[in-house]
This record gives C-alpha cells, structure tokens and sequence, in this order.
C-alpha cells in the first residue's frame, strides 16, 4: 500500500518535488527510490529536480526539513484545538498514530523512524536532521508534561517521561508492523497509562 498525504493545490514546482520524494521515500524507501520516479511523480521534468536538487541526498535534506516543519500544522496544533488535558494530549498523539496503522492495515511505518532504520549512519547530515525530527517531537510531549504541573510528581524528570513516551510510540509501531497486529502498541499504550495513573492517582480513561 502507498503511503501519501495529499499535497495542497497550487504549490510550487520544489514544493512538488518535495511532496513526491516524501512520498516515495515513506512508501518504498529511499534507496529504493529512483530519482526518474520522483520527476514522474511530481510530474515535472528532470531539468527542475537539477535546478533545484543537485543531488537524491540533497532532496532527502529537504524533505527532513518538510516533516520538522510540519510537526506543528500536521499533528500538533489539531490536538491543541481539540483537547485541553494536557496529558490527553500525549495520549492524543499516540493515537494518531493507532488510527495510521488501522487506516493502512497495521503496515503503516513512521517516515522518520523508517529513514533512520534503513539509513542508519550513512548519510551523517540526514541522521543529524533525522535527530532533530525525533527531538521536535519529544520537545512537545515534554511541553505537554510540562503543563500538567502539580498533577505530576514535582522530582519527575519530564525530559526522560518524554524519551518513554516517544519510545512507546515507535516501539509499538514497528511490532505492529512485523505482527500484523495492533495488539503491541495497544500494549505499549496500556502499560503507559498505567504508569501516568501510578504518577497521578488519576483512575486511566477506559479503553475505547
């Protein structure tokens, strides 16, 4: 199953370029990915990938840029609208994730942690952005954590609560992935709202 989000109407040429990069290094992988596929995707020739991309890493670069900067629009900011618990908010963004892989029958893959998987340290400058995609992440599960104030323990160290968090989330995604199953990061989810509850003495939510 091909992995997309749908591109806005009216964007630009790189922007296009882009967007079909992101695609096709999510649904296929980036060594696996030609960049004869991007042009056609895109729908642009190849003389507007040169102009603008010298080279398949530098497009990589760029579509590292594209997810920091759409953190907030894509996945922040629509949980921000709607929930104002803020330890919901964690639990809202984990289940993002659960509706990604029910929507694509548990083979959904996070492009960040997929790039990081297959790249591993060969492309150094994409490994630094891809840190800083996973930091962008953890940095507003702790805001969240943050904000939760006095509901949890004053000597918590909110910093490692957030690694947790973001681990269980990839943790969960992967097993998923290699069972077929949601059962895994059901489990990983579970066991984290047992452990906020220890932290708060707030009774869980009930599982939906």
């Amino acid at each position: 199953m091909e992995l997309v989000i749908p591109a806005p109407a009216n964007i630009t040429t790189r922007d296009r370029l882009i967007l079909a990069a992101r695609d096709l290094f999510w649904s296929a992988g980036y060594e696996s990915t030609t960049l004869a596929e991007i042009v056609k995707k895109a729908e642009v020739n190849s003389g507007s990938l040169y102009y603008f991309f010298k080279t398949k890493e530098e497009l990589l670069l760029a579509v590292l840029d594209w997810y920091m900067e759409n953190l907030f629009p894509q996945l922040i900011e629509p949980i921000i609208a709607h929930i104002s618990d803020p330890i919901e908010r964690v639990f809202a963004l984990l289940d993002g994730y659960r509706k990604a892989l029910i929507a694509t029958g548990c083979t959904y893959g996070c492009p960040i942690g997929n790039l990081t998987l297959e790249l591993g340290d060969s492309l150094p400058r994409a490994r630094e952005k891809l840190a800083k995609n996973f930091e962008g992440w953890r940095q507003w599960v702790h805001k969240f954590l943050d904000e939760a104030g006095p509901r949890l323990p004053k000597n918590l160290d909110r910093n490692e609560v957030a690694t947790f968090v973001l681990t269980v989330m990839e943790g969960g995604v992967m097993q998923s992935r290699a069972q077929q199953s949601l059962e895994p990061f059901d489990a990983g989810v579970r066991q984290l709202r047992t452990y906020f509850y220890l932290l708060t003495g707030e009774r869980p939510a009930p599982v939906q």
